[in-house]
């Protein structure tokens, strides 16, 4: 049986770990994307240093929630996670436990998946960015939309696994 996995994506304002501006997430369970979060979130410092990249100005994040008061609102979308995913996982998993740490709650215990990892190993791209592994399987992509970079993320898990390639293969430590 498929584990439950939810991939999710951080848009960031600045270098903190505990910067999120954005976060988006999609539910996969039993091989199938079955629903997807976004939220802006309110940075803990009003300059964005990443506008350029990802859009997201201080005047559309100054009225959102905190990283805490959404808490348990994102905590109940992760409820029952077997896995989280993202493409580059290592740098989400980062931004996560940094802002669970800032807002003084238990980060989620679920171990992480990457699908860069996978992809390198089940596709064998030249690249890998998130951008490459989309073009190359026909996934549409928003890029740095944080909901559009989950939702990318889940296809690109569903796939993988879809060709046999085991969990162990995108499981980062």
């Amino acid at each position: 049986m498929e584990p439950v996995v939810i991939a999710l994506d951080f848009e960031t304002a600045d270098n903190g770990a505990d910067s999120a501006c954005a976060l988006g997430m999609a539910r996969v369970r039993g091989g199938e994307v079955e629903d997807v979060f976004y939220r802006l979130i309110r940075p803990p410092r009003r300059r964005i240093w990443y506008t350029h990249i990802h859009g997201i100005t201080w005047n559309m994040v100054r009225d959102c929630p905190g990283f805490a008061e959404l808490w348990p609102e994102c905590a109940a979308f992760l409820r029952g996670a077997d896995y989280l995913a993202a493409h580059n996982a290592p740098f989400d998993r980062r931004i996560l436990l940094g802002c669970c740490a800032a807002a003084g709650v238990d980060a989620p215990a679920a171990p992480f998946l990457c699908t860069v990892r996978g992809a390198r190993k089940g596709l064998r791209l030249p690249r890998n960015r998130l951008s490459d592994v989309c073009a190359h399987l026909g996934i549409a992509l928003d890029h740095h939309n944080a909901a559009s970079d989950a939702l990318a993320a889940a296809r690109i898990y569903v796939y993988l696994r879809a060709h046999g390639l085991p969990l162990e293969a995108m499981r980062i430590e």
